[in-house]
């Protein structure tokens, strides 16, 4: 049987928690491998609604969860979403959870130097979570990092401090933010190594010996291909590799071993904080669709914005992001709609073009060609087969299939775990 890995398709916030949570109850292992805790999923299960940020979601599953060396790990954060899932009945001991001993932390000055970047930025703001990711992302690449094992090793941790309190300091200074001291911040993490380091280990072995003995292993990514650090709409990106490419280095496993991988989509478009979006509705329509599908960010509490299906996009990161299948989401949203539109091009300089520009101007110029297709009467939520779906419905998902290059897989129709139509298993290949 192959893994899975599952990826966003858009710009995040597609319904990922859900399918994940679907798909840990045929899994063994679930490994998150990139990104930190700016990204949420929520998963509802029965009466109970769990928020994840950095816990892989199979826990709530009672499947071994694993966070990968792609990750950066807030400490602090981590702990208390821990004692979160604890507090609703979720077991969360080192026998459940491993993390990678050579994954770098988020120190409290990584949180500091981002928001004082931010406000720097004033208008120009990218829209981060302010949560220290990207600072620590640029730590780890400049080979100054802390990271989990270190902190069995106090005696090492004296000479680090000084190089990324140089480097820190001097930036916090510029930006007219308070600095920090070294013995507060070494404080900090000797309190922090006993609480952290039972569940650290080469994860690398763990996940090789799952794979030798034949079990499965779901991949679970944060955010999505249109907010990948170098595929997405940079400047207005996370900091990671969002692609499922990264399943393999974010975890230390070969690419052969990352199996089939989902990308997750929404019946519509949406998009927190700022950069381009061609599809945007500002109209009472997107109003709608926002207020319909509850679209408020897990991790931020910031309103989505909305827009109809950008297909064009979509088969851009089916394309760069190693997408086989996909998980459309929230199709109930669209009831009773008269008519839908989905953007397949843009318009730039005169011209039609078939993919979203790297270029940040070009970007925000491109004005999007829709085509437009009937909507339907009937109501699509709960459905649980293609023969509950309005014809109309089947019709608008067919379409999306062929603009977007892949088949949709599954279907979901609400939030509930049941409300999914399978079409395919994609532990089954």
């Amino acid at each position: 049987m192959p893994n899975v890995a599952v990826i966003g398709a858009q710009w995040g916030d597609e319904g990922k928690g859900k399918v994940v949570d679907w798909l840990a109850s045929r899994a063994d292992l679930v490994v998150r491998f990139q990104g930190g805790h700016n990204a949420g999923h929520t998963l509802v299960v029965g009466n109970q609604t769990y928020k994840l940020s950095l816990l892989p979601s199979g826990l709530v599953r009672g499947k071994m969860g694993i966070i990968g060396n792609g990750v950066v790990i807030d400490p602090e954060a981590l702990l208390a979403e821990i004692e979160r899932v604890r507090g609703q009945g979720i077991e969360v001991t080192p026998a459940t959870l491993r993390v990678a001993e050579n994954a770098p932390l988020i120190l409290p000055l990584h949180a500091a130097l981002d928001r004082a970047r931010e406000a720097a930025r004033g208008e120009r703001k990218i829209g981060t979570t302010g949560r220290g990711i990207g600072p620590a992302y640029e730590d780890k690449v400049a080979r100054r990092a802390i990271r989990v094992a270190d902190l069995a090793e106090p005696a090492t941790l004296d000479a680090k401090l000084d190089e990324l309190l140089l480097h820190h300091n001097t930036l916090l200074r510029g930006l007219g933010a308070e600095t920090f001291e070294k013995p507060t911040l070494m404080q900090y993490l000797l309190d922090l190594a006993p609480r952290i380091l039972p569940f650290a280990e080469p994860v690398w072995e763990r996940l090789d010996e799952a794979r030798r003995a034949g079990r499965r292993i779901l991949f679970e990514g944060a955010q999505a291909v249109m907010l990948d650090i170098d595929h997405g709409t940079y400047p207005y990106v996370t900091s990671s590799n969002t692609v499922a490419a990264t399943a393999a280095s974010g975890s230390g496993m070969g690419p052969h071993a990352i199996g089939f991988v989902l990308g997750i989509a929404k019946a519509y478009t949406t998009r927190v904080g700022s950069g381009p979006f061609p599809t945007e509705l500002l109209d009472a329509t997107g109003q709608m669709i926002g207020d319909r599908g509850r679209e408020f960010g897990t991790v931020t509490g910031r309103r989505r914005r909305c827009g109809w299906f950008d297909a064009t996009m979509v088969r851009q990161a089916v394309t760069v992001g190693g997408i086989q299948g996909i998980v459309l989401t929230k199709l109930d949203v669209l009831d009773g709609l008269p008519e839908l539109k989905i953007g397949v091009g843009y318009r730039l300089d005169g011209e039609t073009v078939s993919r979203l520009p790297a270029s940040p101007a070009a970007q925000a110029a491109a004005e999007p060609v829709f085509e437009t297709i009937e909507g339907w009467s009937g109501s699509s939520a709960g459905a649980r087969s293609w023969a509950d779906l309005p014809a109309q419905a089947v019709k608008y998902v067919r379409r999306i299939e062929e603009l977007v290059g892949a088949p949709v897989i599954l279907l979901t129709t609400g939030p509930e775990r049941e409300d999914t139509i399978v079409v395919r298993d994609p532990f089954e290949g």
